[in-house]
């Protein structure tokens, strides 16, 4: 099935040339190893950059279907086959592979997290398939045709994207609308009512736009709220809704929830496009964002003020939600071991400059 899948989806982009022996992909042993991973897809330590070299590339479509198969929701929501495997090759192809960090690798990791946190108990018996194919969704799409470059890049070098979105979430807002664009052009859900689709669309934009880092303050005082007056409610579509934008954000920023040998390729593929940023704004006399300056800016000290003010305040809140489960006592642990790691590394190396908090959150 898997070397099918490889071939159709494949030849439906147009990209395998049409000669003798062409269609032979992947060598079975690695197809193979790529279904035995897929087994394990719900587990924490999945290694999606192995994933990705064994599907030759293809791990954000490999896994999307795999997991559109676990919840039936091709049945479900009576989807074109030909028409799922073209969306999702365009989503794919719409990520920039040059980019260290935001790319179709770290979009794979994304939705592998979230499939872990829809598993989650506290959740996953109240969800619908519209919440969970929403989820996927999203998670799969929210950084597609992401330049490489921050919102504050954009906007000092007055790009189009800024102009059009008003400087207000340029990135986010341009995911959202790109995977719009991509779903009518591949006719997705062509089939549904007009208003079905419509809300679908809508919903997907709301939980991509909650990955603005700086509307984290905002989420994350309602969470808290929520919880501490213990008024949620998953029997509500609102309620389920705002805890899918939460499992979103998580999901997004949980390389340092990762096993150490993960999470450190993560942190020094975000820093590597932060430092060319740097160098763009160098090149071209801007002032240097912060976080971009690789000779001020170092990976434990950026990854230290990262953890500390984004990535823990954010568990914490997740930790109490889910009561807290196995997943998220796993987690917690990463972290604390993870920043210790990189403690330990910025004692050792010569920088040791410090972050203040709105610059990480400004940075990321």
């Amino acid at each position: 099935s898997f070397q099918r899948y490889c071939h159709a989806s494949r030849l439906l982009r147009g990209l395998v040339p049409h000669t003798p022996g062409s269609l032979h992909l992947l060598d079975d042993d690695y197809l193979g190893q790529a279904a035995h991973m897929l087994s394990k897809v719900g587990t924490w330590n999945f290694d999606i950059f192995l994933f990705d070299r064994l599907t030759n590339g293809n791990s954000l479509v490999m896994l999307m279907c795999h997991l559109f198969n676990v919840y039936d929701l091709v049945h479900h929501f009576q989807l074109d086959i030909v028409k799922l495997h073209r969306f999702l090759g365009m989503v794919q192809e719409d990520y920039h592979s040059q980019n260290p960090y935001h790319n179709a690798v770290h979009a794979a990791d994304v939705t592998q997290a979230m499939y872990c946190y829809l598993q989650e108990p506290k959740l996953a018996e109240q969800l619908s398939p519209l919440d969970v194919f929403l989820g996927l969704m999203a998670a799969a799409a929210h950084d597609v045709d992401h330049p490489g470059v921050n919102q504050p890049f954009l906007i000092k070098t007055q790009h189009h994207l800024a102009s059009l979105y008003q400087n207000t979430s340029v990135l986010e807002s341009h995911h959202w609308r790109s995977t719009v664009g991509m779903l009518r052009e591949s006719g997705l859900l062509s089939h549904l009512p007009a208003d079905m689709s419509g809300d679908i669309e809508a919903q997907l934009g709301s939980l991509i736009l909650a990955t603005d880092i700086s509307r984290q303050n905002e989420f994350l005082s309602t969470f808290r709220e929520h919880l501490d007056n213990q008024d949620l409610d998953l029997q509500l579509a609102s309620h389920r809704h705002f805890i899918l934008q939460i499992a979103l954000k998580c999901a997004d920023v949980c390389n340092p929830c990762r096993v150490w040998e993960l999470s450190r390729q993560w942190s020094e593929r975000v820093c590597e496009e932060f430092y060319r940023q740097g160098d763009l704004e160098r090149e071209y006399d801007l002032e240097i964002s912060p976080l971009c300056n690789q000779q001020a800016d170092t990976v434990p000290v950026i990854q230290i003020g990262f953890i500390s003010y984004i990535v823990e305040p954010l568990f914490v809140e997740w930790h109490r939600f889910t009561d807290p489960s196995p997943l998220s006592l796993t987690m917690m642990g990463h972290i604390h071991k993870n920043k210790a790691c990189w403690n330990n590394l910025r004692s050792g190396s010569t920088g040791k400059g410090q972050m203040a908090p709105s610059a990480g959150a400004q940075g990321w």
